[in-house]
């Protein structure tokens, strides 16, 4: 199979029988896995990679680091490039890029070496998503885009959740590179179907001349502000001189970005942001960057507290973490048929009220001791709210979308949630370092060698230590340490309720968001009926 001819795609979803399109959503789907999976996979490898490469905490993190940088630069030019090579070229190029990019990762010797790789495979992995929920939206009738979004809302939702997982069981069952070159057969089968059977859009192969100033300016400010966002919370934000420096960098490039996109003289701009005139596409964008806020922040801070405070490994952490995945993929199905036929606006409200509740659940549970139990009835609430959220998000943003816009609106609509998930993250993180200083000075203020409730808890300690077997003159010393260590973790444990709270209050005010919804066309200039053909 060649391709489909550029002008023939407009009625393509009719025209498809049912076995092609089953073969081209597996084959887009195992793209979009491999690039969300590689993002959180890395995480529970650093501390193997810091050892075998002699890296410090802080260097490794660049790790990270440049492979978010790598994407959320393509990310906004998906749509152009798109149009540009076509579609099906651009995917297949990109599944190549990213495999060969693994590939070096996995035979990395320096640290350098694999952060260069790792960026060069965020460029590749940049249009997996957008891409191939482009390719979705019109391979399916538009009465059956439900189900197309539920598969690719599958692959979304659980792959943050595998990634840690899978992860931990490489690292601790095999050594750190294998997380990378596990990716290589797999993007191999992937270019390979892609390349196949994969059609192209109907403007494929539309050459507009490249923006190379926008382009140029875009990268520069995105990569300067994803940089502060991910390195900002490890460097004290403005107490460190190059991040102010980015911090300006980017506000400059990112305004004049904007400013040279919509002058009337650039008659071909690297991001059509015009496109966001469309309401639904617009608000789509800020609810997705709230949502990811949550989806990601939470798989930050979570691991976090299960790992310093109860002691959890990395693969139990992960195993924690699945239920709400799986709820997720429960879910997901049901939501294919009841979009629909129910207003999504409303499937959309229920599922946010779930996720924002399960976070306020945790907030008001959250204890050194609290049993795996709770947290998973949490999660499980969550997941289920994840799954009825993804679909009826992507047919509201996308559902008003005129064919030409689809590429580029949903580049923007990727980039969106990508900026929400590095955004919540950093906020978090600071969230959690500020406010457990705060309550660790609020804790200490009523403490006192002087106060009678201190004394006596600093007995008890002692006649702790000493039925330990501490010697006594290192009993006092011990006991200062003990109650020292009782108050920090007390602090840490309010520094992470009150992150749960901070989340409640910003699902609150998403919730709000969805009054802003039109409701999306019934039938759409996308899909028109025709005989089914396989070409």
């Amino acid at each position: 199979m060649a391709g489909v001819a550029p002008g023939a795609t407009a009625d393509l979803a009719h025209r498809l029988t049912e076995t092609r399109r089953r073969i081209i959503t597996f084959a887009v789907m195992l793209a979009t896995l491999l690039e969300v999976i590689d993002i959180s996979i890395v995480n529970v490898a650093m501390p193997d990679m810091m050892g075998n490469l002699g890296a410090t905490l802080s260097e490794i993190g660049w790790v990270s680091t440049s492979y978010i940088i790598g994407n959320v630069i393509v990310l906004p030019i998906t749509g152009w490039l798109s149009d540009y090579f076509g579609r099906k070229r651009y995917l297949t190029y990109s599944v190549i890029l990213f495999t060969l990019a693994s590939f070096g990762c996995g035979t990395s010797h320096s640290l350098i070496g694999l952060i260069i790789f790792r960026f060069i495979q965020g460029t590749g992995g940049a249009a997996f998503i957008s891409t191939s929920q482009a390719t979705l939206l019109e391979i399916y009738p538009i009465e059956r885009r439900g189900q197309g979004q539920a598969l690719f809302s599958m692959g979304i939702v659980m792959a943050p959740t595998l990634g840690p997982t899978l992860g931990g069981f490489i690292t601790d069952n095999y050594t750190w590179p294998w997380i990378f070159l596990v990716n290589v057969p797999i993007g191999i089968l992937a270019a390979f179907m892609i390349f196949q059977f994969v059609p192209d859009s109907a403007h494929a192969g539309v050459r507009r001349a490249a923006d190379i100033l926008g382009i140029g300016i875009m990268a520069v400010g995105l990569g300067c502000m994803q940089t502060v966002l991910e390195r900002g919370a490890h460097e004290d934000w403005f107490d460190t001189s190059y991040i102010v420096w980015l911090s300006i960098i980017a506000a400059i490039a990112i305004t004049l970005f904007i400013f040279w996109q919509l002058h009337p003289s650039n008659l071909n701009p690297a991001v059509n942001l015009r496109v966001l005139t469309n309401r639904n596409l617009a608000v789509g964008c800020l609810y997705g960057f709230s949502l990811s806020f949550f989806l990601y922040g939470s798989v930050f801070v979570l691991p976090q507290f299960l790992q310093t405070y109860q002691r959890h490994t990395a693969q139990q952490t992960g195993l924690l973490l699945m239920p709400g995945g799986l709820a997720t993929a429960c879910v997901l199905p049901f939501m294919a048929i009841l979009v629909h036929r129910i207003d999504n606006r409303a499937i959309l409200a229920v599922g946010m009220t779930l996720i924002t509740f399960s976070v306020y659940l945790l907030a008001c549970t959250l204890t050194p001791s609290t049993p795996d139990s709770a947290i998973n009835t949490s999660l499980i609430l969550r997941g289920l709210g994840l799954g009825m959220t993804f679909v009826p998000l992507s047919l509201l943003t996308l559902g008003t979308l005129s064919p030409r816009q689809v590429s580029q609106g949903t580049g923007v609509f990727a980039l969106s949630r990508q900026l929400g998930g590095s955004v919540g993250i950093a906020v978090l993180a600071t969230i959690v370092d500020q406010r457990t200083h705060y309550h660790w000075y609020r804790l200490t203020e009523h403490l006192s060698i002087y106060d009678a409730a201190t004394r006596e808890r600093l007995a008890m300690v002692a006649n702790g230590l000493v039925a330990r077997g501490v010697s006594s003159g290192l009993v006092r010393q011990s006991a200062l340490q003990a109650l020292n260590a009782t108050l920090s973790m007390q602090a840490a444990i309010n520094a992470f309720i009150d992150v749960f709270l901070f989340m409640t209050v910003i699902g609150s005010i998403a919730m709000l968001m969805i009054l802003l919804f039109k409701r999306p066309l019934k039938r759409g200039p996308l899909n028109k009926p025709q005989a089914p053909t396989d070409h």
